[in-house]
């Protein structure tokens, strides 16, 4: 598949640069806070389908000092009308709804891919849709007035853009249901000591931290990356022996791959 086009990109709100094997995503709707629409969920779906193998390590920041405020509200109102909202679910069966929901998700899942590491850089608020994007990240880079917050539970909905299986990864069962279910925000200092960030640091560092990230994580062989990431994925999902097996594996086609290049 080929990239979304620039008119594309900038109808749904975000910004591509790729840069060498550095790709870095920009959610560019700094006027209503970077707030997500079904558009723009697609439509990143597409990019994650359209990047090419060289592309390593992927970026993902918002415009303007802040991360993501959430779902666009505009989605949430019956009186939209001209794009495709969140209420337009209510007209579908449950299988349609099930599929239209599964297409949004593909916006963020392309983030886990093990061809390629994602970081979240995350100044100001990451809310609901925005914190479960930070989620998708393999990492989280926090300045130091980030704030995050799981909203779906004060609008009586679950979060479903895939943000509670790395959660829970990422503080286990009982902190991730206290934080979706009384959807308080967690200010960037906790969600270091609970395991939700890499680092914190000041927001005049954020871009220098994650470029440096980013070159520490290029310096290696991409294959070696890969093949790392699929298994450090898989491990809390398999025993013992059958990760030892899946490690001797990918050790085999490491060392042929070297000895063949």
């Amino acid at each position: 598949m080929t990239l979304p086009s620039a008119d594309a990109l900038a109808a749904a709100g975000l910004e591509l640069e790729i840069a060498g094997p550095l790709a870095t995503l920009t959610l560019h709707r700094p006027e209503v806070r970077n707030a997500q629409t079904p558009t723009m969920w697609r439509t990143m779906a597409a990019i994650g389908a359209g990047l090419s193998d060289d592309v390593r390590v992927v970026v993902v920041r918002g415009a303007g000092g802040t991360f993501s405020a959430g779902l666009d509200r505009a989605m949430l109102d019956p009186t939209t009308t001209g794009v495709e909202t969140v209420t337009d679910l209510l007209t579908l069966t449950d299988a349609e709804m099930s599929a239209t929901i599964d297409a949004y998700q593909q916006g963020f899942t392309w983030l886990r891919d093990p061809r390629r590491i994602s970081i979240a850089a995350v100044q100001g608020h990451a809310v609901g849709a925005g914190f479960q994007l930070a989620l998708s990240c393999d990492l989280r880079v926090l300045a130091d007035d980030a704030l995050l917050c799981m909203k779906e539970a004060a609008l009586g909905l679950v979060p479903d853009l895939t943000g509670t299986k790395p959660l829970v990864e990422a503080v286990g069962y009982s902190r991730a249901l206290e934080i979706c279910v009384t959807a308080r925000t967690v200010a960037a200092d906790e969600a270091q000591a609970i395991g939700l960030a890499l680092t914190v640091v000041p927001a005049e560092r954020l871009e220098q931290t994650v470029s440096d990230l980013v070159g520490a994580l290029t310096a290696p062989l991409p294959g070696a990356v890969r093949e790392i990431k699929a298994l450090l994925l898989g491990a809390a999902e398999t025993d013992l022996e059958t990760h030892r097996r899946l490690e001797r594996e990918a050790q085999g086609r490491r060392f042929r791959e070297i000895a063949g290049g």
